[in-house]
């Protein structure tokens, strides 16, 4: 099959969330399987084209409101030989971020999108590229699925093409103000219910859930949650509409770029079968980190500071988790309200609290080497990655049964020794300290809790398992009418 993989960001080339890590990791994967696999971004700021060594391939005009914009697309490569185009247009994508800056999104995001939405479409002309799947992510690109049904249907390349559109977290949604249809190209009347018409406003997000064929989200459990009034963030009727087309498939990492028996930025390297080097890995970050040896567990979080990720319950449990006399590292940036709640508590615990406002793969490497436990008590996680990398590591997650956290752990059972981890469900500082109370007692038991971390780091999350199941629901897609 002949795929076009469109996404706002993608690693390495420009990375905020982990849509960049999906679409660097599924399009090789999909392209092993055998099948020739794009993938098109724009050209931001932050893409180098000297660094990605990238090459102008072509230029043509796009439809935009009532005119059309001049741009560039520039090609380069990333893992596995998969082709890279960028949409270079200044106007639009030479900025200092992505989306917005600290003081808020940047005000014209509606055009900017609509704008890499046609784009993505008048590529396949202008490099006479037939894609039989078009595959979309997220908010930004939800508008290409209903362009193609609506305006380049008609065309011969364009005919057996099918779409699906993966939805990495339903809360951000892509809402404009109305008077933007204006910039659609679009008729009025698909500002209706049925149609882009969401409260009064233009969404991008219902755009790609009403017109695709096929909608993915990304992890099993959270398919089923979003078409709830809890989870559903008003869309949950339109998802439940179509829950025959929507599926759940949980992303994937990268095990060559997760490996412990060969990461260099490990002072040292372990295996499942050779678990000494995790040790000396907890002795080197609590040193690096200026904590002092205890039997105690080492407790870590690497997370975006955000009301998804349970901070509010973390805050509320952290006293009675001091209190157990474990240590508690916290790495990340976000919501500045979380920074200053965080900031406030870790200055209550000088010795065995550390928090470290900022993002760094390197030292999150090491976190997740050297801590006996990862906390993932999410309000909401459409898939959630640091379980997946945890389990990788053999550190224990600690989760609430939600999304893709409820598809990737298996609560340890004291019975039969099974599980990687420990999971509650309650969304509550108690429940927290329940489940916490659970994995401290295992904790003890040496030999139980190694073979539950040998158990974890035996799991295969790799995309080659992932991008299997896109191929078959790519065939599904293919053979809708």
């Amino acid at each position: 099959m002949k795929i076009l993989f469109a996404a706002s960001e993608a690693a390495p080339f420009a990375k905020t969330g982990g849509l960049a890590d999906v679409a660097g990791g599924l399009p090789p994967a999909l392209a092993a399987l055998g099948h020739d696999v794009r993938v098109v971004i724009p050209r931001y700021r932050c893409v180098d084209p000297e660094q990605f060594k990238l090459h102008r391939r072509a230029d043509y005009y796009v439809p935009i409101g009532a005119w059309n914009e001049r741009c560039v697309i520039l090609e380069g490569a990333m893992a596995g030989g998969v082709k890279a185009y960028f949409v270079e247009k200044d106007l639009y994508f030479d900025r200092p971020e992505l989306y917005g800056t600290a003081h808020g999104d940047y005000p014209d995001n509606a055009e900017r999108f609509l704008f890499f939405s046609r784009a993505v479409l008048e590529l396949c002309n202008a490099l006479d590229f037939t894609p039989d799947i078009m595959h979309c992510n997220d908010w930004q690109t939800g508008f290409v699925p209903l362009y193609l049904n609506r305006l380049y249907r008609h065309e011969e390349r364009f005919k057996r093409t099918r779409s699906v559109f993966t939805v990495h977290n339903l809360g951000y949604q892509g809402r404009f103000w109305h008077w933007d249809m204006g910039l659609t190209g679009l008729g009025w009347e698909e500002f209706s219910p049925g149609g882009v018409e969401f409260w009064g406003d233009v969404s991008f997000l219902k755009a790609g859930l009403v017109s695709a064929d096929i909608i993915t989200t990304v992890s099993r459990a959270y398919s089923r949650e979003i078409q709830t009034s809890e989870h559903g963030h008003g869309l949950e009727g339109v998802l439940a509409g179509r829950a025959n087309d929507l599926h759940g498939i949980v992303n994937g990492i990268d095990y060559q770029a997760w490996n412990p028996a060969q990461d260099p930025h490990l002072p040292h390297t372990f295996s499942r079968t050779r678990l000494a080097g995790k040790t000396a890995c907890r002795s080197a970050l609590k040193q690096k980190l200026g904590l002092g040896e205890t039997e105690a567990p080492l407790l870590g979080m690497v997370t975006r500071l955000a009301a998804q990720k349970g901070l509010d319950i973390v805050a509320d449990a952290l006293p009675d988790i001091m209190a157990t006399g474990a240590q508690f590292v916290v790495l990340g940036t976000g919501d500045a309200a979380y920074q200053r709640l965080l900031a406030d508590i870790s200055r209550q615990y000088p010795d065995s609290m550390r928090l470290l406002l900022q993002y760094d793969e390197n030292l999150a490497k090491n976190i997740y080497a050297g801590c006996d436990m990862l906390l993932m008590p999410s309000r909401y996680e459409p898939c959630g990655l640091s379980q997946l990398i945890a389990l990788r590591y053999g550190t224990v997650p600690i989760v609430r049964k939600t999304g893709g956290l409820a598809d990737t752990v298996e609560d340890y059972d004291l019975h039969t020794g099974r599980g990687t981890g420990f999971v509650f469900e309650e969304y509550s500082a108690p429940a927290l300290l329940r489940c916490l109370d659970r994995a401290i007692a295992v904790y003890s038991d040496t030999a139980a809790w190694q073979h539950m971390m040998r158990s974890g780091m035996k799991r295969n999350f790799s995309w080659e398992h992932s991008a299997k199941e896109y191929e078959a629901l790519y065939r599904k897609a293919m053979r809708k009418k």
